[in-house]
């Protein structure tokens, strides 16, 4: 039940396009998000997070980390049912498969996953490229960008 129409961005802007996919991803979602298995997200500096997902009951074979087109997914499925023959007077520890999706901002990659006392831990770091972090340009007084070109063909200063 989604009332909002984004097509008006798409014609307006250049390169916000993720920006309108994320708003139509979570104005679309349903409003009984999934619980389980509960996790947190931890910020741990400014460049640098740690996802940790309850996973009681799964062993690291049981258990698969993905990263796919900006998209953090977490699977885990129990192998062998153990629990075959087994009466339980109560049953408080799920075990059951699950899936859950986490969508990474451009430039964050997962660093590594470790899995502790039943807890699956993802760091997560943003690098962003070289090429994109902010450089400060050199400013020069009186010679122009032709003179220094000139300069370096010719290896003679120009008259300029």
């Amino acid at each position: 039940m989604r009332g909002f129409d984004f097509a008006p961005l798409y014609r307006a802007t250049v390169g916000f396009d993720q920006i309108a996919d994320l708003m139509d991803r979570l104005l679309t979602n349903e409003v009984s998000q999934p619980s389980y298995p509960p996790y947190n997200i931890e910020k741990l500096g400014d460049d640098a997070w740690r996802i940790s997902i309850a996973v009681a009951g799964f062993g690291e074979d049981e258990l698969n980390v993905e990263v796919r087109e900006n998209a953090l997914i977490v699977t885990a499925k129990k192998k062998v049912d153990e629990d075959e023959g087994r009466v339980f007077l109560h049953r408080g520890i799920a075990t059951r498969a699950f899936e859950r999706r986490f969508h990474l901002a451009d430039h964050v990659r997962v660093i590594g996953a470790t899995h502790v006392n039943g807890m699956l831990h993802i760091d997560l770091r943003r690098e962003v490229p070289e090429a994109l972090k902010p450089r400060k340009i050199e400013i020069t007084r009186g010679e122009t960008i032709e003179a220094r070109a000139v300069e370096n063909r010719t290896g003679k200063k120009s008259d300029k």
